[in-house]
This record gives C-alpha cells, sequence and structure tokens, in this order.
C-alpha cells in the first residue's frame, strides 16, 4: 500500500500544475520515401536555440504526417530519419509569428539514423566510440517489447542474465565477467546519470524509457568499481514543451493485465515535468503441483516523477523521484543432479512471500560555461527486500529429507535493507576542441543490513517474516544469522581525449577507486553455529580496505566518414568483501573470511563500418581479459552460510559480431554472434579446476531478428517482428560438473500503428523450451553422497499477452 501511495502522490503532485503552452507556431507536413509511399514512424526533431528545451520531437502518424505546435519564433534545424533510410536535415527553417509552416520531406532508402550515445561521457555517434557497444533508441525499446532487463540483454551478443531465487537476485554475465549471491555486479548500471548502489535493484520494469546503452570491457576508468564486465547507461525520457501522454493496457496468459501511462509538459516558461507509472499483476505461469496454484504470482507498482528547471542557457535542475514495491514469490527451486534435468516439477508446501520495496531520488544540476560544462548528481536510494518458503529439499512436510531424518521440516527466510547516499561531480570541456577533458569525483555512503536464517515448520503454509530480530530459539527458530555493514567508497578520475590527425584519435582515461568496508556481527550468542563457537561472537567488527588504480587507453583511426578501427587496453575493479565470521576455519574449500577483489585487465581490437548507403552497417571485435579474483558462490549447510570464493586466474578469449540493416523496402534484420572461452588457470579451491570453464559462462550467443512493417492503406502501418537468442552451452561451477544443454528461444511481435493508438499481440518462449535457468551445488553427503543433492531453478516457460496503447 505503501508504494501505490508513493506512486499516487506522484501523480497527484502534477495535477495542481497548469499547463503553459502559449500558441505559436506549427510545424507539419508529409513524409514519404521515394515511389511516393507515405512513411509512417518517422521521428522528426526540430532544433533551435529558441526552444527552452533544445529540441522539440514528433513521430509520423500511419499516414506519414507529424505535426509540432507552440514552436516559438526562430531559426531552426528539422532532421527527419527513420531505420532503413538515409536521415535528412533542413536547415535554417525559419519560424515567425503563428500559422502552420508546411515541411514535406523525401527519405531515401539507407542504413538508420545515427545514434547518439554517450559512453564516453559526452554525445557522440556510435559509429564513432572506440569500443564496443549496442544501443537501443526509444523506437528499438517500442518495437522490440523492451519492458524489463532481460529483454535488451536478450538481443545483446556475449551477454546474459540468470533470474532466479527471487526478485533481486539477477546474474549478468558480459564478455564471461559474471557475478555471484551477495557479490558487487559485473556492470555499473546507471539510470539518468545515478550509479545503482545494491545489484538487487536491476531487475525492474523499465517504463518511459528513452535510451539503453550497454558497453562491454571494462569501463572503471570512467564508470568505477564494478564496471568490471561492462556498463549499462538507462535513460528515460524527458519532459515534453507541450502537454501530452500515453496510456497503455495489457493482458497476459498468467492471467495478468498491465497498465502503464504517463503525462508531460510545461509548468511555465522554464519548468517542465515527466510522471510516469507502471502497474503489473499476474497470477504467475510456473505451476506448484503440490498447492494447484502458480508459484510465481507478480505485482509491481512502480511511479518516476521528474522535473527540468531551465531557467537560462547557462543552468539547469533535474529532480528525480522514483518508488516501486514489488510482491512475488521464491525459493521454489528443485533438488535434482544435473542442470538439464526439468522433469520435476514444484512442489513446495510453503508459497512464502518475496517483497522488494525501493525509493531513490536525485538532482542533477549542470552549469555550462565556455570553458565546459560543469554536472552534479546527488543521490540517494533506499532498498529492503524480504523473502520466506521451503527450505532443502523444497518438497512437501510428509516427504522432505528433514523430516524423515528427524522428525521436522524447515522453511527459511532472508531479508536485505540498503541505503546510499553518493555524489557525482564532473567537468566536460567543449566537445568541439582538439583536446577534450574530462576531470571528476565521486562518492558513495552504504549502510547494509542482511539477516538469514531457518524455522520449524509447523505446516501451516505461512513462514514468519523475520527481519532484524530472530524468534526464540527452538520455538521455532532454528538458526539466525545476521551482519550489518558500514561502507564508504570514494574516486577520482580524469579523461583526455586528443586528435593527433584528422583521422587518427588518442583517447586515456584513469581512475582511482578506494572502498573501506567495516562488518559487524549481529548475530545472538546463542545461534552462533557450533563450528564457529569461539571464532565468531556478537558485536565483532571486521574491517578492510580495496583500493586499485583503472587505466584506459584506446587508439581510433577513421579511415573513412563511415568506418572505424580501434585497439585498446583497459582495466577493471570490483571490491571484495565479507563471508560470514570464521568460515575460513570451516574448511570449506576456496572460502575465507574475506573474499578479495576482482581485477580484469583486458586488450581489444575492432573494426565498425556503414556500407551501401548507409544501408548495413557491421563491426567485429577481438578480446582477451585476464581476471584475477572471480568469484564462484558455494552454500555450506555445517555452518549454515552463504559464501563466497575467488578464482585465482581465468583468462577470457572472445569475439563479437554483428549486422544490421534494411534487407528490403520496409524489411529490417540483424545478426549478433558472441564467443566467449573461458580458462581458468590457477584455483585455491581445486587444482584440479584448472583447465575447466569459470561459472555462468556461456561459450557462444545468437541473436538474430527480423521486422517488416507494411502501410494497410492510408491510415495504419502492420509489422510483424521475430527475435531468436541462442545461449551456447553453460558452466555453473569451477569444478564444471554439469553442463547446461543449449538453449534457443523465440519472442514475436505482431501489430498495427494508427495514428494516435497501436494494438500489439506479443508472445516470449514461443516454443515453449524448457530449461533451469541456474544450477547450485548442494550438500555433497546428505541426504546422498556426491552431486546429487543440487539446486535448480525453472526458467520462465511460454507467455502471451496484447497491449494496447493511445497516445494524446
Amino acid at each position: 500500500m505503501r508504494a501505490i501511495a508513493r506512486c499516487s502522490l506522484l501523480f497527484g503532485l502534477v495535477a495542481v500544475f497548469p499547463h503553459v503552452a502559449a500558441a505559436q507556431a506549427t510545424l507539419a507536413g508529409e513524409v514519404k520515401d521515394t515511389t511516393g509511399a507515405v512513411l509512417p514512424g518517422v521521428t522528426v526533431e526540430a532544433a533551435s536555440p529558441a526552444l527552452t528545451g533544445k529540441v522539440r520531437t514528433a513521430v509520423t502518424d500511419a499516414s506519414g504526417r507529424y505535426r509540432i505546435e507552440s514552436l516559438p519564433p526562430g531559426s531552426y534545424t528539422v532532421t527527419f530519419s527513420l531505420i532503413g533510410f538515409a536521415p535528412q536535415r533542413r536547415e535554417n527553417l525559419i519560424v515567425s509569428g503563428s500559422g502552420v509552416i508546411t515541411a514535406d520531406v523525401e527519405l531515401t532508402v539507407g542504413l538508420a539514423e545515427t545514434i547518439t550515445v554517450t559512453p564516453r561521457r559526452r554525445d557522440e555517434s556510435s559509429l564513432d566510440v572506440p569500443g564496443a557497444i549496442n544501443a537501443f533508441t526509444a523506437a528499438d525499446v517500442k518495437t522490440a517489447g523492451i519492458d524489463r532487463p532481460q529483454d535488451f540483454v536478450a538481443l545483446t551478443p556475449n551477454m546474459s542474465l540468470v533470474q532466479t531465487q527471487n526478485q533481486g537476485t539477477s546474474f549478468v554475465t558480459v564478455r564471461g565477467i559474471s557475478q555471484a549471491r551477495n557479490s558487487e555486479p559485473s556492470v555499473a548500471v546507471l539510470i539518468d546519470g545515478v550509479q545503482m548502489a545494491n545489484p538487487s535493484q536491476f531487475n525492474q520494469e523499465l517504463f518511459d524509457i528513452d535510451t539503453i546503452q550497454v558497453l562491454k570491457g571494462p569501463q572503471g576508468a570512467l564508470y568505477g568499481r564494478n564496471a568490471i564486465g561492462g556498463a549499462i547507461i538507462i535513460n528515460t525520457k524527458q519532459p515534453s514543451d507541450v502537454f501530452e501522454g500515453n496510456a497503455t493496457l495489457g493482458a497476459d496468459s498468467g492471467p495478468g493485465i498491465n497498465l502503464r501511462g504517463g503525462m508531460s509538459g510545461p509548468i511555465s516558461n522554464t519548468l517542465k515535468y515527466i510522471a510516469s507509472g507502471s502497474f503489473f499483476d499476474t497470477k504467475g505461469y510456473i505451476r506448484n503441483v503440490h498447492l494447484d496454484e502458480n508459484a510465481d504470482p507478480f505485482r509491481d507498482v512502480s511511479g518516476r516523477l521528474r522535473f527540468v528547471w531551465e531557467p537560462s542557457n547557462e543552468l539547469s535542475a533535474d529532480v528525480r523521484v522514483y518508488a516501486s514495491r514489488v510482491d512475488t514469490q521464491a525459493l521454489y527451486f528443485n533438488i535434482t543432479e544435473s542442470v538439464n534435468d526439468t522433469t520435476l516439477p514444484v512442489r513446495v508446501n510453503n508459497p512464502g512471500v518475496n517483497e522488494r520495496n525501493m525509493f531513490g531520488t536525485s538532482l542533477k544540476l549542470d552549469w555550462v560555461r565556455p570553458q565546459g560544462t560543469l554536472t552534479s548528481i546527488t543521490a540517494y536510494d533506499r532498498f529492503n527486500e524480504l523473502l520466506t518458503g521451503d527450505q532443502f529439499n523444497f518438497l512437501p512436510i510428509e516427504e522432505s529429507v528433514l523430516f524423515n531424518f528427524f522428525g521436522a521440516d524447515q522453511a527459511q527466510h532472508q531479508y536485505l535493507s540498503v541505503n546510499a547516499v553518493s555524489e557525482a561531480l564532473q567537468f566536460v570541456s567543449p566537445a568541439t576542441k582538439r583536446v577534450r577533458w574530462i576531470a571528476g569525483a565521486y562518492l558513495i555512503g552504504t549502510d547494509r543490513f542482511i539477516s538469514t536464517g531457518n524455522v520449524f515448520d509447523l505446516g501451516t503454509g505461512e513462514v514468519p517474516e523475520v527481519r532484524r530480530q530472530p524468534l526464540p530459539l527452538f520455538n521455532p527458530q532454528f538458526t539466525y544469522l545476521a551482519d550489518s555493514q558500514d561502507n564508504f567508497a570514494w574516486a577520482v578520475f580524469g579523461n583526455v581525449d586528443v586528435d593527433l590527425t584528422d583521422k587518427l584519435e588518442l583517447s586515456t582515461s584513469l581512475r582511482y577507486d578506494r572502498d573501506h568496508r567495516k562488518n559487524t556481527t549481529e548475530t545472538p550468542a546463542e545461534f552462533i553455529p557450533a563450528p564457529l563457537v569461539g571464532i565468531a561472537f556478537p558485536g565483532q567488527v571486521r574491517e578492510n580496505t580495496w583500493d586499485d588504480l583503472q587505466p584506459k587507453v584506446t587508439l581510433r583511426h577513421k579511415p573513412t566518414r563511415d568506418s572505424t578501427l580501434y585497439i585498446g587496453y583497459s582495466r577493471g575493479f570490483r571490491s571484495g568483501g565479507f563471508n560470514q565470521t570464521g568460515v575460513g576455519a570451516a574448511g570449506i574449500a576456496g572460502v575465507n573470511d574475506l573474499f578479495d577483489a576482482e581485477t580484469a585487465d583486458t586488450y581489444e581490437g575492432g573494426a565498425k563500418a556503414e556500407f551501401l548507403n548507409r544501408r548495413v552497417g557491421a563491426n567485429v571485435s577481438i578480446f582477451h581479459t585476464r581476471a584475477e579474483g572471480s568469484y564462484f558462490f558455494v552454500f555450506d549447510p555445517n555452518t549454515s552460510t552463504q559464501n563466497l570464493g575467488n578464482l585465482d586466474r581465468v583468462d577470457y578469449t572472445g569475439a563479437e559480431f554483428e549486422v544490421r540493416g534494411r534487407i528490403l523496402e520496409g524489411f529490417d534484420g540483424y545478426l549478433g554472434i558472441g564467443v566467449t572461452d573461458s580458462d581458468i588457470k590457477e584455483s585455491r579451491r581445486d587444482a584440479n579446476d584448472v583447465g575447466n570453464e569459470a561459472p555462468l559462462v556461456s561459450r557462444y550467443t545468437t541473436n538474430v531478428g527480423l521486422q517488416y512493417r507494411h502501410a494497410v492503406g492510408s491510415a495504419l502501418s502492420a509489422f510483424v517482428r521475430s527475435d531468436v537468442e541462442v545461449i551456447g552451452p553453460t558452466w555453473f561451477y569451477p569444478d564444471n560438473f554439469t553442463e547446461r544443454d543449449r538453449v534457443t528461444l523465440l519472442n514475436v511481435r505482431f501489430g498495427v500503428d494508427h495514428r494516435s493508438w497501436s494494438a500489439t499481440v506479443w508472445a516470449k518462449n514461443l516454443t515453449d523450451e524448457t530449461y533451469n535457468a541456474e544450477w547450485s551445488p548442494g550438500p555433497m553427503f546428505f541426504p546422498n553422497p556426491g552431486y546429487t543433492n543440487n539446486f535448480v531453478f525453472k526458467a520462465m516457460p511460454r507467455r502471451w499477452g496484447v497491449d494496447l496503447n493511445y497516445r494524446f
């Protein structure tokens, strides 16, 4: 209810604001191709210093017409762009007084419009970036149906996402660099310039999204610790200069319902807002045959409110508030030997709960001076998540191994709370200079609390919701572990780009990160595990500091305007952390009280080009990474602890190839192939690990997509799209005991677009591919010896639905 109230407040705040938009000039027209056919879906951007927001945008309707109202007098540059066509620009278009100014254009077949990205913290074309990047525009987000992170990950070569256990447990793997439970993320994630403070925030609804950029390879020189595998930059939509809005109503096969909407406009000549929200409620898709209900019902209520104040051309302020509440279920594992065993149904007798609450707010200030732009971003994030559910071996009480061996079954709980305050400060020189530079600093303070425990299963179907204080020992609390952390990290960084010639650029970056962590044992004395008595005790404090330099050097050569060659070296760094006090003495192979920091040194080379009048674009990259301290996860039943260990050295060697373009008139396609060969070179866990594949690495990925759009009369256009994702053989543990077979997923979309509305029918995993998303080793001795008691978690089956959208 609190999340619903917050989201209602976000919309309520804007309801009292007047919508001020002076009745000035209107720019309108029609867009056709060279055959005279009208072109729906063309993005029209009118840019002028006379505009408060500098740019106004419209999209042509089904009849190829567009209209941009309330334009103040001035000189305008108008750009027309559509995927598969060469963009066209009209410059020095003079707007004066009122009335309608007509600008009709004709587009010729060519590649998609130039995509502007910001991997080096300044605007540039994706073609000019000396590195591997996958960029998704607002049009891509719409046509591909990108609603959650899994959707854009499925379109990105050499990238995968494991969603397992609960809403906040997601493992991102990029070029082999992965993460594990309780670890730092493998990529830095920034939303509107604010870096995500906790990896448990990553799996969230993506609504009102403008662009998504996926940068591969270490990005620590500019984006800091945890950008060891890359960075994901997500930008939400900017407030508009005129009042506008949209609403989407959807239904899915759960059955479920999805409501999304937003409105935006000016409050005054210098202040604009955008408010958006999302409501998703489904019964779920994975059946629990014991309870005769779905194991994964899901409800998400999220809202975002954003204000942009531009009192002058030199100063702007951007305030963002975000809130989200998720209610679902968790911990519906199966216990089996092989990751490829998908025969077992979910049969837990405790459905449990999974509640996740997120709140964030930020203030971004930009001050433009002749020497450059000074930017400050101050942010606060609050996160908490509770999950309860069945315990090993996830069967009804009378069939559970604990009941049969000890006469009592158990259930489990986990609680995580994180509060973070951060400040980012940077100064960026003008982009037009021969020498361009950036200087900046970053700091973040984090308070973190986590508790885990087991309780006796009393057969009521409900598990006690334990957070910061345990229940009485044996009544019904059986185990309870808790830790709090007080962490502070800071960094300074700089970047210099120099045009050595008109075709050759040298880019150098350097960042120093320092991360100090203080861990306090909050476990009461009576719950200290027996093997750790005398080693661990309540109030025990452990402190450690991890730091590193992260350099990056790239050399870019542009033989022609439509091609780029580059080579580079970069280093990434990810902080270490604390396992449960005393587990280093418990004899767990490769596990100590501390897990070390991880570093990755990467050498990369690549080429990008556009061909056939920019109708086709392609890029290829090769890389070699030497990682030290890669993570692996292990659960120890003797101490009831979740632990991280390090592999001393892993080498990753691979390549990516991508091509996309217009195949025929109205027919677009893409192909992406990624290959990663991981090789464990040194392992303190077990010398036999050497030569094996690293955990959570897929040998290859293939991404193929086709889309066809056709005008239906003068008022409608129809499209059909298919996307295929192939995930190659995947390993989950350093000893490579089990290897998941290749997985092939097919997603399809069919829709019609009108001037102010659209309808789309979609299906995900259309062929209903059955596979397990994760495999994790269980107890080696109980109830059977060897690798027979392992955890597997089911991946999502086929689901389908329909969405109706209305724009005003």
